[in-house]
């Protein structure tokens, strides 16, 4: 499986596609950074927990929709012809899934954590800030929930129709457009500009309501039980 793995993570990565969210993803974010993050969001630092994790909001539609790209390299219909050789190996049809999908989200990871590093240089050059451990909650409340679920979805909506990977790209930029309520405010950002502003207190320190955090974990939970759902579906399918 180990190989399969790693077959699989060269494959996605080393291609155009990869090299070329990539580069989308850094130019975006620069934008992001000199023009929004850099003057603080909700009157706290631009450092801050908050104002990063607006930076993260304002990035996770391009994730999401990289994270399901590298879906349809497995959901297309020429990789669905090809399964039925795979079906031939002597190693189970869910071991290839289980590592399709592992380099799936390795890719993803691999984007945000451009992201991140991106976001690490700004604030070092810009403010000789390098504290950057009180950053890691914002962003795994508002990215790992996010792109586990869109993993898990597309992977079970590209078996069913290939097309609805596509499809499901649109979601996180129609939710950046709607007037969401707070327990789902990380999705179009209005988390981050709105909530500290109700807690009485200039930067204040990151908390996360229990309304947010409960989406976060359905939406935690909901993507991993989807995406054990993908997996079987084939063996299911035979």
């Amino acid at each position: 499986m180990g190989k399969i793995f790693r077959y699989e993570c060269r494959r996605l990565l080393w291609n155009k596609f990869f090299i070329g969210l990539a580069v989308v993803l850094l130019l975006y974010g620069v934008f992001v950074l000199h023009a929004v993050t850099i003057l603080g969001v909700a009157h706290t630092a631009p450092f801050s927990p908050w104002s990063f994790g607006d930076y993260l909001s304002r990035m996770m539609p391009l994730l999401w929709l990289g994270m399901l790209f590298f879906l349809t390299f497995y959901t297309s219909p020429q990789a669905r012809r090809a399964a039925i050789l795979m079906d031939a190996t002597p190693m189970p049809p869910k071991q290839y899934a289980l590592a399709r999908c592992a380099a799936a989200l390795t890719g993803g990871a691999l984007l945000t954590l451009l992201c991140m590093v991106e976001a690490a240089v700004f604030y070092g050059r810009m403010f000789h800030w390098y504290s950057w451990g009180s950053l890691l909650l914002p962003a795994l409340v508002t990215l790992l929930p996010a792109l586990v679920f869109a993993l898990g979805s597309g992977w079970l909506a590209g078996q069913i129709r290939p097309w609805l990977v596509y499809v499901w790209m649109a979601v996180p930029f129609l939710l950046a457009a709607l007037p969401l309520p707070e327990a789902l405010g990380l999705w179009n950002g209005s988390f981050f500009t709105a909530y500290p502003l109700t807690l009485g207190t200039l930067d204040p320190v990151f908390v996360v309501p229990v309304g947010v955090t409960v989406v976060q974990v359905v939406l935690l939970a909901a993507g991993t039980v989807l995406l054990i759902l993908g997996s079987n579906r084939r063996k299911v399918m035979r």
